[in-house]
């Protein structure tokens, strides 16, 4: 089993790994994009030459991000408590967002902190 902390126990990634993994992944930090609060729909279009420190102040007091990088334009998404993402369905351990869903997201593992490995979890049956 993968520990998400240890990149050496991670397995080199395959297509099917995800349809029964209990989405570790899910629970590594995110960083994101203005363009990506947009898609997700927390931001408007008509905010995308506004200043982004303004954005992240309303962002954090909401609860949906926990830090702004503002030298990198980059914000951090929260997590829940137990350190899942906030759009992970605790249930299911599927993206709630996933048509929407972050650039950070939608190229892992391609980028991260292994390209081209995950911390594959196995689903307890």
């Amino acid at each position: 089993m993968a520990d998400i902390e240890r990149l050496d126990t991670w397995v080199k990634y395959r297509s099917n790994l995800c349809s029964d993994c209990m989405a570790s992944c899910c629970s590594m930090p995110v960083e994101i994009r203005l363009a990506d609060l947009i898609r997700m729909g927390l931001v408007d279009e008509f905010e995308l030459n506004d200043p982004l420190k303004p954005i992240a102040k309303r962002l954090e007091k909401q609860g949906i991000i926990q830090h702004f990088n503002f030298k990198h334009g980059l914000f951090t998404l929260s997590r829940r408590a137990n350190g899942d993402c906030r759009y992970l369905d605790q249930s299911t351990r599927l993206c709630t967002i996933y048509q929407q869903r972050p650039d950070t997201c939608r190229n892992h593992p391609k980028v991260g902190p292994r390209p081209g490995f995950c911390a594959y979890t196995r689903k307890l049956l």
